[in-house]
């Protein structure tokens, strides 16, 4: 299934911003959402190809969330990229545990992102 929706759960607008000028360049259709609790709603209205979630955030955190999404089947089945400024291995680990489908660090690398994202679609 190629990826054309991208939902962006992160609290930083710098992120937001930086993430979705990227996503949005080269040709994917971006959402985004400051908070776990935040994208649950918008998860209601529509489902993305493609989730891009950080770790820290206020309330449910990224790991929190993955773990949710994974065990839900409705959303079971869409991929998850932590994207985040955990980057030691255990944190790495525990996000693949959790559902992720694979694990960025801030900051985000470009190309390296990109290509993730064409390895999942």
């Amino acid at each position: 299934m190629p990826i054309r929706k991208i939902l962006i759960v992160d609290d930083s607008p710098t992120e937001r911003y930086f993430l979705n000028e990227l996503l949005s360049r080269n040709g994917f259709m971006v959402t985004a959402a400051e908070s776990a609790e935040q994208a649950m709603s918008s998860l209601k209205d529509q489902l993305p190809d493609l989730i891009l979630m950080d770790v820290v955030m206020p309330g449910l955190n990224g790991f929190q969330f993955t773990r949710h999404l994974s065990k839900d089947p409705v959303t079971q089945n869409i991929p998850v990229i932590m994207c985040t400024s955990k980057n030691q291995q255990t944190d790495r680990i525990w996000g693949l545990r959790q559902g992720a489908r694979d694990y960025v660090t801030k900051p985000v690398k470009p190309e390296e992102l990109l290509g993730k994202i064409a390895a999942l679609g």
